[in-house]
């Protein structure tokens, strides 16, 4: 099979197109000939080498999510039959989803709702059930609450505005770097749109929010940005981590540290977040977000933000308009 393997650490160059032999099923596992593999931005952390919570072991095939067909299945799996349409996470092994095939274990593989296309359906789970939860549980955004979402046109951030606006939040805003992902986010629903890479984006975050601050703000670039979101919290309000796209890790010093904490503490919260653990050890809770989030793609309430589809031997174009940002919505790769 055609697969992009990797066999050290490094830019988008370490991404190469190569022949493999066909992966065959151990026992629970599920073969797929893939159709559609999404490109995420954790891909691009395990490129680099960035601090990742699972093993790399090289050589080794990127990818976490994919749609396809079954293509056969491993002793003791019963379903979903050989020819499904599917949509799963892989990365059994080191066969990941930037491949002809995948192994996927038979919990983790979905039969495709018949009105998503295969596009839609690869680029829901990672991006899409992290937005999810992230907004119903760890920030336990409440109905009326505000919240403030950066790369609002990018795959986390383009399904938490849309998923916000669906449970209700009262001021929705959104940042993002150019016009024109902006209006993106406008379109995705967001009531403010700013960028905050600008300065003075705080206090227009606690202007739209009547001098308040938001009660759930979400923060995935690291660095200084940790610090100054922070800053954008009302009281009770919670701060969600869930990466370090700069590759610099946020830092909070004293500074930063004695009005949340001391003086006197504004009952803030901050709170990391990894998908991970969800599966690992609150499996029931995933479980439900993610039917309830296909249930809103399939219904249209929410749209999966595909931007652009490329040629499994271009993947290390896609990290790189990544990793530039500039890319707006899903990346998917056609083996």
């Amino acid at each position: 099979m055609k697969a992009v393997q990797m066999t050290e650490v490094g830019g988008p160059e370490v991404l190469q197109l190569v022949e493999l032999p066909d992966p065959q099923p151990g026992p629970g596992q599920v073969l797929i000939r893939v159709e559609s593999a999404a490109v995420n931005f954790s891909d691009v952390m395990r490129r680099r080498g960035d601090d990742y919570p699972v093993p790399t072991t090289m050589p080794f095939v990127p990818g976490a999510e994919v749609a396809g067909a079954v293509a056969a299945l491993g002793e003791g799996v019963e379903g979903p039959a050989v020819g499904t349409p599917v949509f799963a996470t892989v990365g059994a092994d080191s066969s990941g989803g930037y491949a002809e095939l995948a192994l996927a274990y038979g919990p983790n593989v979905i039969p495709i709702p018949e009105s998503l296309e295969p596009d839609v359906a690869a680029g829901i789970i990672v991006a899409g059930l992290a937005a999810t939860l992230m907004l119903t549980e760890t920030g336990a955004l409440d109905e009326g609450q505000s919240v403030f979402i950066p790369a609002a046109a990018g795959g986390v951030g383009g399904y938490a505005v849309q998923i916000a606006t669906l449970l209700g939040a009262g001021t929705v805003i959104a940042g993002a770097s150019t016009p024109e992902k902006r209006q993106i986010a406008s379109d995705f629903g967001a009531d403010h749109t700013i960028d905050y890479g600008r300065a003075g984006w705080i206090d227009t975050v606690r202007e739209l929010t009547g001098g308040q601050g938001v009660d759930v703000a979400l923060e995935m670039s690291g660095g200084d940005r940790l610090a100054e979101t922070l800053r954008t919290l009302a009281p009770f309000g919670r701060l969600v981590v869930f990466g370090s796209v700069s590759g610099t890790p946020g830092h909070l010093d004293e500074a930063a540290l004695l009005p949340f904490l001391y003086d006197p503490a504004p009952n803030q919260s901050l709170i990391g977040f990894n998908l991970g653990p969800w599966f690992t050890l609150r499996l029931p809770t995933a479980i439900g977000a993610l039917q309830r989030l296909v249930g809103w793609v399939a219904s249209g309430q929410v749209r999966v933000p595909v931007s652009r589809t490329l040629p499994l031997a271009d993947a290390a174009e896609a990290h790189r308009l990544i990793e530039t940002g500039a890319s707006t919505g899903k990346l998917v790769l056609k083996p």
